[in-house]
């Protein structure tokens, strides 16, 4: 793909309703790499994809992506979806039941007019299907229609991708398998894509920038750091509240299956069968596993980060209170009760220390 240029981006206000809720999406997106968009069921994520593809002709306001005009409703302008040059992938995969795996690929990719900066072979590779090319989609398991249906999506040149919960239909191998060609995509193109997720861990993973949406509204939306440890979210998002480090693989402990994670603000072990030394990856710290002292604890924590207190507010629970914490330079979140903090006397600029269950990290 050609490099986005730096005042690119998608900018959305757009107004409409489904039912009982009134939905307004009003967001900013980034030029490159993908925004989730997150939130619980019934929040409008799936809307709100459907109003940037233009399937919806009854959504009211503006759309612009990298300075073209998609929508003003106030001058009738509405460019229709087939114009749009968007990839869309459905949780459905939606392919061509017709056609080979390679005449699904090649649809796209003609019709596109087989532009020369698409490397068509590499991402074959990349989504392992080349063993798939001659095999009809009929006899392709979830995940593998689901790996044809974004490559073929990827070959007809679009400039945005829309990826409406892709996963969710999938078990748990062919999910991880698919999040990690999902990775690689996401390093290597230059376009925006905006991933429709309630899966935490999937948002965790591949996402730059995140939208919370909730009954039908932004609540917050910037960096996927910045934005999951806000002390500010609804109810509804409470279980998301935490934070996503990213650092590097420094060694591995086969007996005991546990991975050295080194980021700026110390070591984590994370439960895994193999890790090659030097990868970099991410991890997620929901702010319900994390627990507080004010030393380093003897007992079964493998997991302690020396932190310094940065503020303290309410949760979703009068019994419990949020804080926010950093380590080196990431944030942290802790949901403790009031009780803890005050048996504490945990204060703003306090040092203390956050103990997290390697078990919490998943593997």
């Amino acid at each position: 793909m050609p490099e986005a240029r730096a005042n690119a981006g998608l900018v959305a206000n757009l107004r409409w309703k489904r039912g009982a809720l009134d939905i307004a999406f009003d967001a900013a997106l980034p030029a490159r790499g993908i925004t989730a968009l997150f939130g619980p069921s019934g929040a409008g994520k799936s809307s709100c994809l459907r109003a940037i593809a233009g399937l919806d002709r009854d959504v009211e306001g503006t759309l612009r992506l990298d300075g073209a005009t998609w929508q003003d409703s106030a001058r009738r302008v509405f460019v229709p979806s087939h114009k749009r040059r968007i990839g869309y992938v459905f949780q459905d995969a939606g392919l061509f039941a017709h056609l080979s795996v390679q005449g699904n690929l090649d649809y796209g990719h003609r019709r596109a007019g087989r532009p020369p900066h698409l490397d068509r072979e590499r991402l074959i590779d990349v989504f392992g299907l080349r063993h798939l090319l001659a095999r009809r989609v009929d006899a392709l398991s979830g995940g593998e229609r689901q790996r044809v249906a974004i490559v073929r999506a990827l070959l007809a040149d679009p400039a945005l991708l829309l990826f409406d919960e892709p996963l969710s239909a999938l078990d748990a191998v062919a999910r991880s398998g698919l999040l990690a060609a999902l990775e690689t995509l996401h390093s290597t193109l230059a376009l925006p894509m905006i991933y429709v997720s309630h899966a935490v861990d999937e948002v965790a993973r591949l996402a730059d920038h995140l939208v919370l949406l909730d009954a039908g509204r932004v609540v917050a939306q910037g960096a996927l750091q910045e934005t999951l440890t806000r002390m500010d979210l609804p109810a509804a998002l409470a279980e998301a509240a935490g934070t996503v480090i990213e650092g590097r693989i420094a060694g591995f402990d086969a007996r005991d299956h546990l991975a050295e994670f080194v980021f700026d603000g110390g070591t984590l072990w994370l439960p895994r069968d193999a890790e090659a030394r030097g990868k970099t990856l991410r991890c997620r710290i929901a702010a319900r596993d994390v627990t507080l002292s004010l030393a380093p604890q003897a007992g079964s924590a493998l997991n302690q980060l020396r932190c310094r207190v940065v503020a303290i507010g309410a949760a979703e629970h009068p019994a419990h209170c949020v804080v926010q914490l950093l380590a080196g330079s990431n944030r942290l979140l802790a949901r403790i009760t009031r009780r803890s903090r005050d048996a504490l006397a945990l204060q703003p600029g306090m040092e203390a220390w956050a103990q997290v269950k390697a078990t919490a990290l998943g593997g």
